[in-house]
């Protein structure tokens, strides 16, 4: 397990993470601190815990809208599944239409062939 220091509204903070995840967590912990920052910017100096409690919910609020945009998305690949799969069914059941009507006017036209073969042939 992987030991990295994380600096988030100006305090350090020693972290354990899995082999490998060093950079992500950094990543994570400057845009964690980002958004500390931003709130500070915005609302002054109201203590760190209230800051930090604001950035969690910001992060939060965040998730819930991902999570929502999600579960939408995958509710329309469900619809675009099912209408694709309608459409197969559908092409699939109009190619055999068109084979079996091929089918009849090509057995309707090698009877017309043959009459006009023994028509001819009778003259």
């Amino acid at each position: 397990m992987a030991q990295i220091n994380v600096t988030i509204n100006g305090r350090s903070f020693r972290m354990a993470c899995d082999d490998g995840e060093e950079e992500r967590l950094l990543g994570l912990a400057e845009r964690f601190d980002g958004w500390i920052n931003e709130l500070r910017g915005a609302f002054g100096e109201i203590g760190d815990q209230r800051l930090t409690v604001m950035a969690g919910i910001m992060a939060t609020d965040q998730l819930v809208e991902l999570e929502k945009k999600v579960a939408r998305l995958e509710e329309e690949l469900a619809t675009a599944k099912d209408a694709s799969s309608a459409a197969r069914d559908s092409l699939g059941r109009r190619e055999t239409e068109t084979a079996s009507a091929i089918e009849t006017a090509a057995k309707k036209i090698e009877v017309l062939a043959e009459s006009l073969t023994k028509s001819l042939k009778a003259d």
